[in-house]
């Protein structure tokens, strides 16, 4: 695979007559937009999948959820490049994510899961092709074999609630092959060896492969070290080693739905609508009128994205630091960081509010108040800061689980939906995400309150004319 600079010729890969098993790089050119740009989109589908089993979805809604996920974002314009997308987003994201052995894990787990629920879409044609594909030498058990084991069969078949059909095909393979129906006690075991029905293949070829890539990841991980880094330390390096972070969402670099908020309203809307992470940060202001430069900017920003304009931000700004610091000085050596914030100095550059990304993996230190309270805050503290965001009992100890887990985003989810009493399925991936949310909520239930109100003004005109 050969990046070139802005075109690439048409060269076309041969299609894999299933679904592509990416056992070698394709023979393309590549423009480094494209590098870049498909590489992304398919990281949406993976972190989609990733949220998506975080949230405990059943399998089914897993299935459903991939497939909407990739038919979002794997898209392109010209039907004929769409399997050259998928292969060379992999081939991307497997050099992306080859350099750790957490990042390996992760990709490992979450290219499987794609293959397998998007194998789970094609027939079984596509899963005997897919078997000859990896060379399984797995036959079809005879009739003979089966009616010795038919009671075995029968029990597990019986035990998810379905029939034995009388042409059922099973295929015999030793039982180490299928490690995931063997743990979820989903097939007959007799003397070493699994049976496993037609609609488990999908299974068996998922583990292979799986252990294909493993061993790719470790190749990639080599060529990656020895050759690939050094090289393109100038081009493609600094791409690779920011996409795993990368946030995926909007910026939030101007005011979005709700255009302004207004000082005078800022304390009651920090207390309905910011969440933890700047909710902290607010409280810590107002409580100590100084905050370090870790803090000042994520908060800073978070209140830029949400549409506190550059006047009032210094206003606010300076009513607070000034009670500790003094105007003067306050106008000296913190104004101009804030205007510089909103573009009006140094470079002009428009800067954008921090993701989640951003903020989990920022290191406070001592005396700092920045950084995500879910990964940050001792559990103790953690607790405390939730209760008296009004969640109840259970809901914490929901929020604490997946703090437990390392899941902060997740967490930051179900504050929300303990918050706001709603569903959040999207999860949320940046604190301003969270804010236009919340807004989107508190609007509609103040309208539904209005709607329900006109009837009964109505009925109590009425009542009185009467």
């Amino acid at each position: 695979m050969e990046i070139i600079g802005s075109q690439r010729r048409p060269v076309h890969i041969d299609v894999v007559p299933t679904l592509p098993l990416y056992r070698s790089a394709p023979p393309l050119e590549v423009r480094l937009e494209d590098f870049e740009l498909y590489a992304m989109d398919r990281l949406r589908v993976l972190k989609g999948i990733a949220d998506g089993l975080s949230r405990g979805k059943k399998s089914e809604e897993m299935k459903n959820l991939a497939d909407h996920l990739w038919k979002a974002n794997m898209r392109h314009p010209d039907a004929s490049e769409v399997v050259n997308k998928d292969i060379i987003s992999h081939f991307v994201l497997r050099l992306v994510y080859c350099r750790t052995e957490d990042l390996r894990k992760w990709f490992l787990s979450m290219e499987t899961n794609l293959f397998r629920y998007r194998l789970l879409f094609k027939g079984p044609e596509t899963q005997r092709a897919l078997m000859v594909e990896f060379n399984l030498p797995y036959r079809a058990a005879s009739n003979a074999e089966l009616e010795s084991v038919k009671e075995g069969l029968k029990q597990v078949a019986q035990s998810f609630g379905q029939p034995l059909a009388a042409d059922a095909i099973f295929y015999k393979v030793p039982f180490e092959e299928v490690p995931e129906l063997v743990a979820g006690r989903r097939v007959f075991i007799h003397k070493g060896y699994a049976y496993i029905a037609m609609n488990q293949v999908v299974s068996l070829v998922a583990t292979q492969f799986r252990s294909h890539l493993s061993k790719a990841l470790i190749l990639t991980n080599r060529k990656w070290t020895s050759t690939i880094r050094e090289q393109e330390k100038d081009r493609l390096t600094p791409i690779v080693e920011a996409l795993c972070s990368s946030y995926l969402g909007p910026d939030y670099s101007q005011p979005r739905e709700f255009a302004e908020i207004s000082i005078k309203d800022i304390d009651q809307i920090a207390k309905s609508s910011f969440p933890l992470c700047m909710r902290h940060l607010f409280e810590k202001l107002r409580e100590d009128h100084h905050l370090k430069h870790g803090g000042r900017m994520q908060l800073g920003l978070f209140l830029k994205g949400v549409g506190l304009k550059l006047e009032d931000a210094l206003a606010f700004w300076k009513a607070e630091f000034s009670q500790r610091v003094g105007s003067e000085r306050f106008d000296k050596e913190y104004a101009y960081s804030i205007r510089h914030n909103y573009g009006r100095e140094g470079k002009r550059t428009d800067y954008t509010p921090y993701s989640c990304q951003k903020i989990i993996t920022s290191a406070p230190g001592v005396g700092d108040h920045h950084g995500c309270p879910y990964r940050h805050f001792s559990e103790e503290n953690l607790k405390a800061a939730l209760g008296k965001m009004g969640i109840s009992n259970r809901a914490v100890e929901d929020v604490m689980d997946k703090v437990r887990n390392r899941h902060y985003q997740l967490a930051c989810t179900l504050t929300f939906e303990a918050v706001h009493g709603i569903s959040c399925d999207a999860g949320i991936n940046h604190p301003n995400q969270y804010f236009s949310d919340s807004q989107k909520v508190l609007q509609s239930k103040v309208h539904a309150c209005a709607l329900c109100f006109v009837p009964r003004l109505q009925e109590a005109y009425t009542l009185k004319c009467a």
